[in-house]
């Protein structure tokens, strides 16, 4: 099998993250050489490749699903939010620019090239290349210089599956509406549907698949039902408001509530995945001082906005909550932006432009920015989790330095990595917590400080995420129709497909 397909979505988080991953899973399991490919992507969680370049969470997750290591042609294009009207701009894994959203119209020309040659390679390299799209194709005001969706697809040739949300009401106007908002010649490319997260009775959704066909010419290639637990590596903030499985003790034993302190511009959320996979560990977004207070461990997660959320904590109380916690000896950890809020001072001429700003000062860390980002992988121990080995990665440009304290992280420099001061931890490594001896041992650190009764798990966290790409597979492998995708991932869209017209492009034709 040769070819390339598009998976675009009727809104963000209506499922095309997901279904691009089970596509790659379902054809690496057939033995296809497989590659995932997005071409803009705006998101605050990123992972960072051998190579030191940096792409969106999801692409590494899907790359994670066909087998293959993730690297920047994957993602050529990375749109990093860093206040309400700026963005740090990516390509290929490094940063290029900083744009506001009228600024960044005219970097389009750049940055479709950028685009359309990492396509390319992975093309002339891989069987098959499986794009999601971003937000929705049918964003009429931004289609002229489109990059991710139906720009893509056209410049490409590549035939488009749109999927759609049923959980959310309105699945029908939402798959109609979009392809009849697109021109003519985008919607000859849109070959077929898919509905997500579907729960109830299909004879009765039958006869809307029906009309549905009816009205557009095209088929419904697969009903995909609603799968709990999707919330691992997660990519879209709107994920964060679906519910986390209930924490179940080990053996008996008492449940650790983690309360994670829901930044405004949070970064890499998804470092808390293999917390809320731990047996007896029940974890909670929250802005709330009380969750804050009670809560056995608190985590401040990584922002791409240190300064604004400094200030954000501050306006809601929460900088009072963390001193109390500190001061009874409670534990809080902090990760890379959340650490460097922890420490004294913030010196920053590059995101805020701030220049010098007073941070929580519950621990002895000044941290200054500088202008290129560190972006590597990492590895050390960590004695406070009894020695156990560590891993992670780095997307920073922030350089704390710690003037008292203990490193949290020997990496075999001369300072070590992180700091320690009682019961507050602050480390710039994301990925920390997927190590489970580390994970398993700073919990148990938790537990003695709160008395609490805590048994680790058992089942490695690398296990855990097979597991769920294994069920993205087959959501893909028992609820689509194989044969159609084949098809059009081999041959493209059919040619002839109806033309559905709209108050801007008229009715069916």
């Amino acid at each position: 099998m040769r070819g390339a397909l598009l998976v675009c979505g009727t809104a963000s988080d209506a499922g095309k993250s997901v279904v691009t991953a089970g596509i790659c899973r379902w054809l690496a399991r057939a033995g296809v050489r497989v590659a995932p490919f997005k071409a803009q992507n705006m998101a605050n969680n990123s992972a960072v490749t051998l190579a030191g370049a940096e792409i969106g969470r999801a692409q590494a997750l899907q790359a994670a699903a066909a087998g293959v290591e993730p690297e920047a042609a994957m993602n050529p294009v990375l749109i990093k939010p860093s206040g309400e009207r700026h963005s740090q701009v990516l390509v290929m894994g490094h940063r290029y620019a900083d744009a506001d959203a009228r600024s960044y119209q005219d970097l389009k020309p750049v940055l479709r090239e950028a685009v359309l040659d990492a396509l390319a390679d992975l093309r002339a390299r891989y069987d098959v290349v499986v794009c999601e799209g971003a937000g929705s194709p049918a964003e009429i005001n931004l289609r002229a210089g489109d990059l991710a969706n139906m720009g893509l697809a056209r410049a490409a040739d590549i035939p488009v599956v749109l999927v759609g949300d049923i959980d959310r009401g309105g699945v029908f106007a939402s798959l109609y509406g979009s392809l009849a908002l697109l021109e003519p010649d985008d919607q000859a490319l849109v070959a077929g549907f898919v509905i997500n997260k579907f729960r109830g009775d299909d004879t009765i959704l039958a006869p809307g698949l029906d009309q549905l066909f009816a009205l557009t010419g095209r088929p419904t290639l697969g009903v995909l039902p609603w799968l709990e637990g999707m919330w691992l590596d997660a990519e879209d903030s709107l994920a964060l408001e679906a519910p986390r499985p209930e924490a179940v003790a080990a053996n008996g034993g008492d449940t650790l509530e983690v309360a994670v302190v829901r930044l405004r511009w949070m970064s890499n959320f998804t470092d808390v995945d293999a917390l809320t996979a731990e047996p007896g560990v029940s974890v909670r977004f929250t802005r709330s001082p009380a969750d804050v207070e009670r809560a056995d461990l608190v985590l401040l997660p990584g922002t791409k906005a240190t300064v604004e959320d400094l200030d954000r904590l501050r306006a809601g109380g929460l900088d009072a909550a963390l001193a109390r916690r500190a001061a009874a000896g409670n534990p809080i950890l902090g990760v890379c932006g959340g650490y460097q809020i922890l420490g004294e001072a913030i010196e920053d001429e590059v995101e805020s432009r701030r220049g010098t700003v007073p941070g929580l000062a519950l621990l002895p860390v000044r941290t200054r920015f500088a202008r290129e980002k560190l972006l590597r992988r990492v590895a050390g121990t960590v004695a406070l989790a009894g020695g156990a080995p560590a891993t992670g990665y780095e997307i920073r440009h922030g350089h704390p330095v710690r003037g008292g304290g203990s490193a949290l992280v020997d990496d075999g420099s001369a300072e070590g990595e992180g700091c320690v001061v009682g019961g507050v931890l602050g480390s710039s490594w994301h990925g920390l917590l997927e190590g489970d001896a580390v994970r398993r041992g700073l919990l148990a650190w938790v537990a003695a400080r709160r008395g609490r009764r805590w048994k680790p798990g058992v089942e490695p966290f690398a296990a855990v995420r097979e597991r769920h790409l294994d069920r993205l597979g087959a959501l893909i492998s028992e609820n689509v129709d194989l044969g159609a995708l084949e098809a059009l991932i081999e041959g493209g869209a059919p040619a002839g497909l109806p033309v559905v017209e709209s108050g801007l492009v008229g009715r069916v034709r």
